[in-house]
């Protein structure tokens, strides 16, 4: 099966250009937003999509995108109604899907039915916050059998030792969270990313992107010069809370990401 995460990746690299690639919570507002949200990310010059699985306990998130899980959990989808929504993504773009969640909604669902539903609902990969390599080798193996990425998190206070391990472990991306912490838009970029992703590169030739605290055009031009690509999370479901007027959270949400690529009346 075709790795649409690697592919993207490659192609953007022989064009010189690096990965915009923003998170939204599946479910925020509703899913039936988010399905028609995924298409309107991809117009608005978004290369990869990550998509967040609400949980109850999301230790890794800030406020902003636990109040995205929050909202997304009152409706009581389950684990199959993202994956049925997935589906009908799908049939509208291509865009390469990553599966963004905590392990417990995948262990409850079932680590290879998982992996077989989400391969066949279009996912292309999946990044579990709270699996460590070193108790990943069941969920890896799920993975691969399915032609899944996982993809691992590095932080700046990773050893060489376990960014040797985390890079071992991942296809697709490698995700370096740029500072300590949970999620949230931030201000300045830490000066971290820079030797952070020297590090990384050390131990892979996979593409590195790095997430967390990325909320303004500079931060991602400044992310886009160390690595390969920058996730923007919070920042986007931010904006989303701010629209008041349901039918215009496409175009706003839109706008704001032609905004911090820079690309403002870019449909890539």
């Amino acid at each position: 099966m075709t790795r649409r995460i690697g592919e993207k990746f490659k192609e953007l690299k022989a064009r010189g250009r690096k990965a915009f690639i923003p998170f939204i919570m599946a479910g925020d507002p509703d899913l039936e937003t988010t399905i028609r949200l995924v298409p309107e990310l991809e117009r608005s010059g978004s290369h990869i999509v990550e998509l967040g699985i609400p949980f109850s306990d999301p230790v890794a998130d800030g406020p902003t995108i636990q109040r995205a899980g929050a909202r997304a959990l009152r409706h009581g989808y389950a684990m199959a109604d993202y994956l049925k929504a997935i589906e009908a993504i799908r049939r509208e773009t291509g865009v390469p899907l990553l599966l963004f969640s905590y392990y417990n909604p995948i262990y409850q669902y079932g680590i290879d039915a998982l992996a077989r539903d989400a391969r066949s609902a279009g996912v292309d990969g999946v990044l579990v916050t709270d699996i460590t390599p070193e108790e990943s080798e069941e969920y890896r193996t799920c993975m691969e059998r399915h032609s899944l990425d996982p993809v691992f998190l590095a932080a700046p206070t990773s050893s060489a030792e376990r960014i040797a391990k985390i890079a071992a472990c991942s296809r697709g991306f490698i995700y370096v969270v740029s500072r300590a912490g949970v999620t949230g838009a931030q201000q300045q970029l830490s000066d971290t990313v820079g030797p952070t992703v020297e590090r990384v590169r050390k131990h892979t030739e996979l593409p590195v992107a790095v997430g967390f605290g990325i909320s303004h055009p500079d931060q991602v031009r400044a992310v886009w010069r160390v690595c390969d690509g920058a996730v923007v999370g919070s920042a986007i479901v931010g904006a989303m809370e701010k629209v008041r007027d349901p039918g215009r959270l496409l175009p706003e949400i839109g706008k704001f990401c032609g905004w911090l690529t820079g690309e403002k009346n870019s449909h890539l």
